[in-house]
């Protein structure tokens, strides 16, 4: 037991979720009530900021495991005056959580994955559980806080353990068919989003 006049010991009160954790996630729109019919943006679900950015309010739930209940808040990029990048992130993010959702392996282009990869709109989306990588970025007051970047596909060698759907399985290295620890999807393989509040937030 630690010392009641030291608390070098005593336990961190950060309360991150560690880098890199797969969790499956629930996600639940925060509704913004900014439409736009020629972008396909109905339904109430986007929110527009001061700065004339669009993006959705994403509230993601941890649905199991150690990390169970526990909430990760992530804007998901649709427009930003500033230029495109975090429209094509916003996008890349929505089409890894299709394929992370729906079972679909990111290299998969057939007409059966392709529609799996297409949306009627963003009530499509709110309610959608997949495999989120957890990652670490800041908030407005420059503080550490968990985010949500990427999903994790079936490509991934413990998508079918972390989803539930499948028993864990062993396989030999370099076996057909699983990838290895360093794989990544092609989504995953861009740029990394910058860490820190997006500009177009502020």
């Amino acid at each position: 037991m630690g010392s009641w006049n030291d608390f070098n010991d005593a336990q961190s009160n950060t309360n991150l979720i560690p880098k890199g954790t797969l969790a499956k996630v629930r996600l639940t729109i925060r509704p913004g009530g900014f439409d736009d019919a020629s972008q396909g943006w109905t339904g109430g679900y986007a929110t527009r900021g001061s700065t004339g950015a669009v993006y959705l309010n994403g509230e993601f739930t941890v649905t199991e495991g150690q990390y169970a209940r526990r909430k990760i808040f992530t804007l998901i990029g649709l427009y930003s005056p500033k230029g495109p990048d975090w429209t094509n992130m916003g996008r890349s993010l929505v089409r890894g959580m299709l394929n992370s959702a729906r079972g679909i392996s990111d290299k998969d282009m057939s007409a059966k994955a392709q529609a799996a990869r297409r949306i009627s709109g963003f009530a499509d989306l709110d309610g959608i559980e997949f495999i989120a990588r957890i990652d670490i970025g800041t908030d407005a007051s420059g503080d550490d806080k968990n985010e949500i970047r990427s999903a994790v596909t079936p490509d991934h060698r413990d998508y079918a353990q972390v989803m539930g759907t499948a028993p864990v399985v062993t396989a030999p290295s370099g076996a057909p068919g699983f990838a290895s620890a360093a794989h990544q999807t092609a989504y995953e393989a861009q740029a990394p989003a910058p860490h820190g509040r997006p500009s177009w937030a502020d």
